[in-house]
């Protein structure tokens, strides 16, 4: 009897927990909504995300809370209508239909690029070339050249021997590209045909791939973007119908795939590792990329500031895009910016985790002329690992302050865009700024 009831509680529990998450409905029109004053959140604090986003040339953004809308804003003429670009933030799309490629028997991540492609589809060696595989392309790590000048071209002359397939990641636009030929020749379907009939017509998305020189560029509006990454916390399932069932690939999909950037699983960006890499540098940076996000966050990051957070700690979706907020290829740090004012949205008499959420870096003056104050909001009297990183990943200064205000020299910095990293006992703090 004692056995019964538990199996009959643990049922009662599941039932719960999924009648809490939430699917909108295919017309684009309907979709619940949640008060933020349900969850402890300030207007003042909403207010002031919402400044940040408007000062950073945002045009849409949407936060989920167990699926439904809790905010939800439009700026500079964008609408809920409005088509806009994923940029590579639409790659995360493309890992999804590998994996259901994958799961269709159409392909195999162990599959040579050459089987789909054709002998030559690169400017290897065919012994180069050989060792290239679906699974490469996936995890950028091909060992093809990057350093090309145009990173874009997938021609076999722009597709050169750097490295041993699996030894070197670089993040590169033309490998990943050609997922796109691979998966048209395996499933014999086009791209758009393929996404519409085993993603969009299921989870109500809309959308297309457009064709941008060489680049697949998926437009759609924000919703749609929302929608998707509704899919993703759910791991692959919409209102009850599990859409990618295979759940091995999900799982290396949104964990570490090598072991040379931690931070990379399937085309996703994985918070919370010992490291990470980021576009257009070998360098390893130390701690994780996005120290005001819960270390499970996995994110799609675009150029221009095209992000999709999936927060499962916080059964949480929230998506952004617009313009460049800065001139990064991927402006990561713009991305951890908004975690951080997402993270102090609650009242001071909320629930959320005041330790965490108080911490944040701030400099002065940005740009600056010779000399960058800092302030860390941390306990008075720790010590500051502290390194200056150029836009290449080079460690340009380092050293070691205490407290939580100092000041550093840059007079002897050229002039150019660089990456402050403090790693402290209470945690690690990023910020950017211009050297004049």
């Amino acid at each position: 009897m004692k056995a019964i009831l538990v199996s009959f509680l643990i049922i009662l529990s599941t039932l719960s927990a999924e009648a809490q998450m939430y699917f909108p409905p295919a017309n684009p029109a309907t979709w619940e909504t949640t008060s933020p004053a349900t969850l402890g959140w300030c207007q003042q604090r909403i207010d002031s995300l919402y400044s940040l986003l408007d000062r950073n040339n945002t045009k849409a953004f949407i936060l989920l809370k167990d699926g439904r809308i809790v905010l939800e804003k439009y700026f500079n003429g964008h609408t809920s209508t409005s088509m806009w670009y994923w940029a590579s933030a639409g790659k995360s799309l493309t890992a999804v239909l590998v994996g259901l490629a994958q799961q269709n028997g159409s392909l195999s991540l162990a599959d040579k690029t050459s089987k789909y492609l054709g002998s030559g589809w690169t400017g290897c060696t065919q012994a180069q070339e050989d060792k290239i595989t679906v699974r490469h392309q996936l995890t950028m790590t091909t060992g093809l050249d990057d350093a090309v000048a145009d990173p874009f071209c997938t021609q076999p002359s722009c597709l050169t021997y750097k490295a041993d397939p699996g030894t070197r990641w670089a993040y590169q636009n033309a490998p990943y590209t050609l997922l796109d030929s691979v998966m048209e020749k395996a499933t014999g379907q086009t791209l758009n045909a393929f996404a519409n009939q085993k993603i969009k017509t299921k989870t109500g998305m809309d959308g297309l791939f457009i064709k941008q020189g060489y680049n697949n560029v998926f437009f759609s509006t924000a919703r749609s973007m929302a929608r998707f990454g509704l899919f993703i916390l759910n791991k692959g399932n919409w209102n009850g119908n599990q859409i990618l069932t295979d759940t091995v690939y999900f799982r290396s999909m949104v964990n570490t795939s090598q072991n040379l950037n931690k931070s990379y699983g399937y085309l996703w960006w994985l918070n919370g590792k010992v490291s990470f890499m980021v576009p257009q540098s070998q360098f390893v940076f130390p701690g994780s990329m996005n120290p005001h996000a819960p270390d499970d966050m996995i994110a799609a990051m675009g150029k221009d500031g095209q992000f999709i957070n999936v927060l499962p700690s916080k059964n949480m979706v929230w998506i952004r895009m617009g313009n460049a907020p800065d001139e990064s290829p991927v402006p990561f740090l713009f991305n951890d910016k908004i975690s951080e004012y997402i993270s102090l949205l609650s009242c001071p008499s909320g629930t959320n985790n005041p330790a965490r959420a108080a911490k944040s870096i701030s400099i002065s003056p940005n740009p600056v002329p010779s000399h960058l104050t800092v302030n860390l909001e941390t306990a008075a009297g720790e010590v500051v690992l502290y390194r200056i990183f150029d836009s290449n990943g080079k460690i340009v200064c380092s050293g070691t302050e205490e407290g939580n205000n100092f000041t550093l020299e840059t007079q002897h910095l050229p002039a150019g865009i660089y990456f402050l990293r403090c790693l402290t006992k209470s945690g690690n703090f990023a910020a950017r700024f211009i050297k004049m």
